[in-house]
């Protein structure tokens, strides 16, 4: 039994393990279930109920911030770069030293079972949040706290999110997001992943875009360093991420991208995306039952 009959300024004591899950329950009662399922390494299984998607009180990821993760899109039944999202987490495990308790092969069984906006621009600011060291930055770890330090200082001074801009003037990336710009040449041009992370969406973009060059749409296609000033002279500028997959910014730090309107070539590009996500080759289906 446990003893959470308290009086006033209380704090109530759950001695069981059934009355504590029977608290759980409730409290998921009256909301919405946000996940439907997650893989638990703990108990070796897949969790269905929202109320013991729980980890246990000394695990390294909660209390230590030592953890990896990463996410993959789920549209139409179908897993989008699931083996190009695995790589990294497993090569960002790796890095931060986290064992993994099965092998690849394993692992990829696992994720399909677990699972049985860009019409209208953005505004964009540099943020003073420091940026994480290039070790740091270059693998999906749990520590998030400079990414949301700059979303929260982006949104205190009304704009959507915010750009990294590194100590030599090189753009970097946004939180969680790499970005991309159209230069007054027609060129595409993104970032080096030198300091910031590999994203696999961002990949994705700069391997479908040559379709663009082909239709003479663009004239070219590249990964360079580039400052914030030539970038502002853009004439088109993206967010790119797995959930977005772009994001047109249409100004930053007060300064208007382009003719500030979001520009028919990141249109372009958000379709080649979308389109290769609803029908491309790297896609994993989903074994519903």
């Amino acid at each position: 039994m446990s003893s959470n009959v308290q009086g006033e300024g209380e704090v109530p004591v759950y001695e069981s393990g059934a009355d504590a899950l029977q608290k759980l329950q409730e409290k998921w009662k009256s909301t919405a279930a946000p996940y439907p399922a997650m893989y638990s390494s703990f108990l070796g299984g897949i969790i269905l109920d929202p109320a013991m998607m729980a980890l246990p009180i000394d695990d390294h990821m909660v209390h230590r911030g030592h953890g990896v993760f990463d996410t993959a899109m789920l549209l139409d039944g179908h897993l989008y770069e699931l083996d190009t999202h695995l790589d990294r987490f497993l090569r960002s495990a790796a890095q931060a030293k986290v064992g993994t308790p099965f092998p690849r092969d394993t692992l990829r069984s696992i994720l399909p079972s677990d699972y049985a906006q860009c019409r209208h621009g953005v505004r964009a600011v540099t943020t003073s949040v420091p940026m994480k060291p290039p070790l740091f930055a270059t693998m999906k770890n749990v520590n998030y706290l400079p990414n949301v330090l700059s979303i929260m200082d982006a949104e205190e001074r009304g704009a959507f999110a915010s750009v990294w801009v590194d100590e030599q003037g090189y753009v970097a990336e946004g939180p969680m997001v790499n970005v991309a710009f159209v230069t007054q040449g027609g060129e595409l041009v993104l970032p080096v992943f030198d300091k910031i992370l590999s994203g696999c969406t961002a990949k994705r973009m700069l391997a479908l875009a040559p379709k663009l060059v082909e239709a003479g749409l663009l004239k070219g296609v590249s990964t360079q360093h580039i400052t914030a000033a030539d970038a502002k002279r853009s004439v088109e500028m993206a967010f790119v991420g797995s959930g977005l997959p772009v994001l047109p910014i249409v100004e930053w730090d007060g300064q208007p991208i382009g003719d500030g309107k979001v520009g028919k070539l990141m249109l372009a590009l958000s379709d080649l995306l979308w389109e290769d996500m609803k029908s491309g080759p790297d896609r994993v289906a989903v074994p519903y039952k």
